[in-house]
């Protein structure tokens, strides 16, 4: 191979172009939304209300409807005991659908704590029982995923995660029966999928192609995972991402769900997070999860609100050129 002498001008020239290539990547989701949001301002991400932010009110489901779609979101992400409780008080699940239809939202998750991941045979086999009710509950409102949290596993001995993996497959099968896709959500203070690459070992060795995680900022915080690991995962495995902050204090040992804020009031490298997430193409849906008797204390309408804004904002630092 012949000797080829490269100049200062050429390197500096190349350096240009890979930085324009790399400003450009972290835009992408401020220019080219394949599934837009209805209010705008996101690009390829749209807008989820997880209704634990405003729990604490006892709105009742219809009523997290109404907020959600008045605050301005694109979805819902309801808790099934919700549902359930609307059953039990004589509502119907045709009447909750239309409502959610009609306020032109959609049901991209929903949140339970069936115990598939662990050892005691006869446990799982309870929850795997439960998560059949509960995936056909979803269907009939047009729920399209269910988070698949590490529940029963957050002491104790360790879970192989081989057998993990195993086991988080047989949801995806039932899934594959009702049309509901259950996500692997970390869990940070889980002595089992706390960590990023714990779940998604368990995404990867369950060998089905619908396995996806469900990432949350606080949870991955908690775990001790580092926010850099998102840069390594594709856009098809996170669909729905669980978006809060979190405070100085409490410290990583000791901090707790209820100390969560809204993105952008506490030290999370939000910026970070969401450029990673365009640079691979994101299309996630951003849904807001927050526990806190701040919150709970507020009005429900004002809080969703807020969030949503704050979710915005968000997007548009980690957009932006400046």
């Amino acid at each position: 191979m012949s000797e080829q002498r490269i100049s200062r001008r050429d390197v500096m020239g190349a350096a240009g172009l890979a930085a324009g290539a790399l400003l450009a990547g972290s835009r992408v989701c401020a220019v080219a939304g394949a599934q837009p949001s209805r209010t705008g301002g996101g690009g390829r991400f749209r807008y989820c209300l997880n209704t634990s932010t405003i729990r604490g009110q006892k709105l009742g489901l219809a009523r997290e409807i109404d907020v959600t779609a008045e605050a301005g979101y694109d979805a819902i992400e309801p808790w099934v005991s919700s549902l359930q409780e609307h059953t039990r008080s004589g509502g119907t699940l045709s009447d909750i659908r239309k409502r959610i239809e009609d306020k032109g939202l959609t049901v991209e998750s929903a949140i339970s704590f069936p115990r598939w991941i662990v050892d005691d045979d006869a446990v799982r086999a309870e929850a795997v029982e439960q998560v059949k009710r509960e995936m056909d509950l979803l269907a009939q409102i047009g729920g399209k995923r269910i988070a698949a949290p590490p529940a029963g596993a957050t002491g104790g001995a360790e879970i192989d995660l081989l057998r993990a993996a195993e086991r988080y497959r047989a949801l995806l099968e039932l899934g594959d029966q009702t049309g509901v896709v259950p996500q692997v959500e970390v869990w940070g203070p889980s002595k089992n999928l706390h960590r990023l690459g714990q779940s998604m070992f368990v995404v990867i060795e369950s060998g089905h192609p619908k396995a996806c995680l469900l990432p949350d900022v606080y949870h991955i915080f908690k775990g001790g995972s580092d926010f850099h690991g998102f840069k390594t995962i594709s856009s098809r495995t996170i669909q729905v991402f669980h978006l809060n902050d979190y405070p100085a204090n409490p410290p990583r040992e000791t901090i707790r769900d209820g100390d969560r804020v809204m993105p952008g009031d506490g030290i999370a490298p939000m910026t970070q997070i969401l450029r990673d997430l365009c640079d691979n193409d994101s299309e996630a849906v951003l849904s807001l999860e927050l526990f806190s008797q701040v919150y709970w204390d507020k009005d429900p309408l004002a809080v969703a609100r807020e969030g949503l804004a704050k979710m915005k904002a968000a997007v548009h630092a980690a957009v932006s050129d400046g």
